[in-house]
């Protein structure tokens, strides 16, 4: 195995997660943002109150892209897996 598989195999993997993660990622960031101007219009000051419409952002784009990420994730396990033997050798 030379170092140029194993860089190659660290990117594709480091790809990867961004791209399953991305969405996720996304959703909470622009929830917390639109919690934060609440916030910060009705002067509430509470740290706990992102939390909860967070957690339900995340589970709806869970429920709406779960099939993609899971294609995702199976297809580079799948072509990681069928590569070892030329990995190997």
């Amino acid at each position: 195995m030379t170092p140029e598989t194993v860089m190659t195999q660290g990117r594709l993997a480091m790809e990867t997660m961004l791209m399953v993660a991305g969405p996720m990622l996304l959703v909470a960031l622009v929830v917390g943002l639109v919690v934060s101007i609440f916030q910060a219009a009705t002067q509430i000051n509470e740290a706990t109150l992102s939390f909860i419409p967070k957690l339900v952002g995340i589970f709806i784009i869970m429920v709406i892209a779960g099939p993609w990420m899971m294609t995702v994730m199976l297809d580079f396990m799948r072509r990681t897996i069928t590569g070892i033997p030329g990995m190997v050798g």
